[in-house]
């Protein structure tokens, strides 16, 4: 059993491999040596276990018997599939939503949308990874299904590996501010298909890129 200090450093070391993985500077594939990890942070053994088994929970590291802890690599199939049923969540999640939402999701929604975008424009990878998970979480919620909304938090996580790769592509974030912005203007109309369509497409070029990266890592 980890003390409440133990807690703390254990939550410090997720937080700082998380960044590592989904920014790109872990590469998918690569080994987590418990030794190297101990060198690194100031933690008992039981901490950096620890650590990795909430990074598996995430969906960004994989531990097998005898091997220890990779960074995930996702193959065509495997992101073809988690996207698959988010697009049915996010979309059933979004129609939903009663419309024209009320002014305050409205309002919440555009603060985290501004939140977002000085981020993008500080080009703090952290902070718009954060403002951008909390803008969805808070759009979906509005389904009144904490379980779907649960659900689709999941699945955000399983795709953190795709999803991060777009994090420092400016076009990418441009589409994505683009889609948000839409987003909130649907709101506060009355077509819950509009928005459901905007909550799916907004999926797509994240997937593309990482789609098209696996690509050419299979030609060299």
């Amino acid at each position: 059993m980890l003390n409440r200090a133990e807690l703390g450093k254990e939550a410090d070391v997720v937080r700082a491999l998380e960044e590592d993985i989904i920014f790109g500077r872990l590469a998918p594939g690569t080994r987590l040596v418990e030794d190297v990890l101990l060198a690194r942070f100031p933690v008992s053994r039981h901490a950096i276990r620890q650590a990795l088994y909430q990074l598996e929970r995430l969906g960004i590291v994989t531990r097998e018997r005898n091997k220890g802890a990779t960074v995930r690599r996702l193959a065509p199939d495997e992101v073809l599939q988690i996207y698959a049923v988010r697009e049915m969540l996010q979309r059933q999640a979004a129609l939903m939503i009663p419309l024209p939402a009320p002014a305050s999701l409205i309002d919440e929604l555009t603060e985290l949308d501004r939140v977002h975008g000085e981020h993008v424009e500080n080009g703090s990878l952290r902070g718009i990874h954060e403002a951008n998970d909390r803008f969805h979480l808070a759009l979906f919620s509005a389904c009144g299904n904490k379980y779907l909304v649960e659900s689709i938090e999941h699945y955000m996580e399983l795709s953190l590996p795709v999803r991060a790769k777009s994090l420092a592509d400016r076009e990418q974030l441009e589409i994505s501010r683009r889609h948000h912005r839409m987003m909130i203007e649907a709101l506060a109309g009355r077509d819950s298909w509009v928005l459901a369509q905007l909550c799916v497409d907004h999926l797509q070029p994240s997937k593309q890129l990482y789609l098209e990266g696996i690509g050419r890592a299979g030609e060299t």
